[in-house]
């Protein structure tokens, strides 16, 4: 009653305050959105996205970007599903893309391979009891900010919505996502060299 309609609206007070934006297709967020929140991130880049692959075409420079932020004491992570595992092939034949799911998460780990030789870079593949739950979610961690994709059902990463989100609250929507995708890293397994 004290506020009007138009400063509620104007003024974010409740839990939506942690959304700084939303696209209705993670293909539609700005390249430039990327390259803003990797480039800031000081002390954690968490990619937990399903195959990740997109991150190579998308970032020119992610290689000596990464390779960088982890010579400035960035921990950098990747959690990836199992090219060879039951729920890539679940999926793959859910997408029936000409792309598919185990070839995505290969170019991930053949970029990833290249930096074999920078310990601050870390990856996993998500436990064989996660892997439904990886699946339909990416979370994106740069420091105090994420970009979180819920996947729909047979839609591919690129065409599921996403959202960009902030810290500013303990148990807001961006803890919600990051805790889930730090649940799934715990429990991973190591990337087979």
């Amino acid at each position: 009653m004290l506020w009007p309609k138009q400063i509620r609206q104007t003024f974010k007070s409740g839990p939506d305050r942690e959304i700084v934006a939303t696209y209705p297709f993670r293909s539609a967020c700005p390249r430039s959105v990327w390259t803003t929140l990797i480039d800031r991130a000081q002390c954690d880049l968490f990619f937990a996205g399903y195959t990740n692959y997109f991150l190579w075409t998308e970032q020119p420079q992610l290689l000596e970007t990464l390779r960088r932020k982890a010579g400035e004491g960035c921990r950098v992570r990747f959690l990836v599903g199992d090219p060879e595992g039951r729920i890539t092939q679940m999926r793959e034949r859910v997408e029936d893309n000409p792309f598919p799911v185990s070839t995505r998460i290969r170019i991930t780990l053949g970029n990833l391979a290249k930096l074999s030789d920078v310990p601050e870079v870390e990856a996993r593949y998500s436990a064989d009891l996660d892997g439904m739950n990886h699946v339909s979610l990416s979370v994106f961690r740069m420091d105090s900010e994420a970009l979180v994709t819920p996947h729909l059902a047979s839609a591919v990463g690129h065409d599921s919505p996403m959202f960009h989100l902030k810290r500013m609250a303990s148990k807001g929507l961006y803890g919600q996502f990051v805790d889930s995708a730090e649940e799934l890293w715990e429990r991973g397994t190591p990337v087979r060299a």
